[in-house]
C-alpha cells in the first residue's frame, strides 16, 4: 500500500496543508494515524476525489471492462467460462477488487470480507456490512454466488498434528499467508485476535502467498506446514483439510451494471444444474445462494 505523508498528500492534491488538516478534523478525507502521524493511501485518495466527480448532463458512466476482480474461487473461474459470459478475471484479493469496481477498473469483484464478530458467529454478515461501508459505493449490488467452507490446509498426515490456530501459536508452525486485503487474511487476523495473538507471533512464510492454490502449493511443496484456503483448494493440491467456518463468497457490482449481458449471461448460468454438480465435484460448496440478491442500495 502506497501511503503519502501530509506534506506529500498536500502536494498530490493541490491542497494547502492547512485546508487539509480541516478536512482530517472533520473526517473528510480518507487517512490513518501511525506513531502520532497522518497517513494517507494513495488508492483511497484516487477513490476519494473521484467519488465527487461531477459529470455534465448527458455524461454517462464509462463502460468499466470485462473484468471480475477480488478473491479467486475455481468454481467461480470455471463458471466464468461455461457461461459464455466472456468475463476474465483479475485476482488480487478482496479489497483490491472492491477498489477496482470502485475506479471503474472491473465490472464486479468477489468479495469474502471478515470481522472479529463474524468470526464469532454473532450474525454478522461481513460482506454486507462492508458493503455499506464504503460511502462512495452508492449504487451497490450483492449478488450471492456461494458459501465457501474455510479451513486449515495441512501437509498431507498433519505430521505435526496441528488442529486449530491455537495449536499452531503453540507448535511453531510455519504458516503461509496471505498479502493484506484478502479474505482470507481477514479471516486470519479475527481469529488470531480471538486468541489474543498478533500476525508477528505466528511463524510466517514470506513472502506472502497471491491466491489460495498459491499457497496450497507452497504447503505441498514443504515450505509451509499449514495455511487458510478453501477446502477446494485443499483438495486439488492432495492436502489435509481441517474446517473452520462457512463464509458468504460473493459478487459486487454497481446497479448499473447488473444488467450488462456478461453478468447476465453468468446470473442464468448460476441456476443450472451444472454448477451444482460442480460444486459438488470440488467439494467445500453451498450452491444455495446463487444468482440472490443479497444486498441492494
Amino acid at each position: 500500500m502506497d501511503l503519502l505523508t501530509t506534506s506529500e498528500t498536500s502536494e498530490y492534491l493541490r491542497l494547502g496543508e492547512r485546508k487539509l488538516y480541516e478536512l482530517v478534523a472533520e473526517g473528510a478525507i480518507p487517512c490513518t494515524k501511525v506513531t502520532g502521524k497522518w497517513l494517507f493511501p494513495r488508492e483511497e485518495l484516487d477513490r476519494w476525489v473521484l467519488s465527487g466527480l461531477t459529470r455534465p448532463a448527458g455524461m454517462g458512466h464509462s463502460d468499466a471492462p470485462l473484468i471480475v476482480g477480488g478473491s479467486q474461487d475455481a468454481l467461480l473461474e470455471w463458471s466464468l467460462r461455461e457461461s459464455g459470459s466472456g468475463l476474465a478475471t483479475l485476482v488480487e484479493g478482496t479489497e483490491s477488487g472492491v477498489g477496482r469496481v470502485l475506479r471503474g477498473e472491473a465490472i464486479a469483484a468477489a468479495i469474502h470480507f471478515h470481522t472479529e464478530n463474524d468470526v464469532r458467529d454473532t450474525g454478522e454478515d461481513a460482506n454486507v456490512s462492508a458493503v455499506r461501508a464504503f460511502a462512495t459505493l452508492h449504487d451497490a449490488v450483492l449478488v450471492g454466488f456461494v458459501r465457501r467452507e474455510q479451513g486449515l490446509l495441512l501437509q498431507p498426515g498433519n505430521p505435526k498434528d496441528l488442529t486449530s490456530i491455537a495449536s499452531v501459536l503453540a507448535s511453531g508452525a510455519t504458516m503461509a499467508v496471505r498479502q493484506p486485503g484478502a479474505g482470507a487474511q481477514m479471516l486470519l487476523d479475527a481469529l488470531l485476535k480471538q486468541h489474543g495473538a498478533k500476525l508477528k507471533d505466528l511463524r510466517r512464510l514470506d513472502p506472502p502467498c497471491l491466491t489460495g492454490p498459491d499457497l496450497a502449493a507452497a504447503i505441498r511443496a514443504g515450505e509451509a506446514d499449514c495455511g487458510i484456503a478453501t477446502r477446494a483448494a485443499a483438495k486439488a493440491a492432495g492436502l489435509d483439510f481441517v474446517p473452520l467456518l462457512w463464509e458468504n463468497f460473493d459478487l459486487l457490482m454497481h446497479q448499473r451494471d447488473y444488467f450488462k449481458p456478461s453478468l447476465q449471461a453468468l446470473m442464468s448460468f448460476m441456476s443450472k444444474p451444472l454448477l451444482k454438480q460442480r460444486a459438488k465435484d470440488l467439494t467445500g460448496y453451498d450452491t444455495m445462494p446463487a444468482g440472490t440478491i443479497r444486498y441492494f442500495a
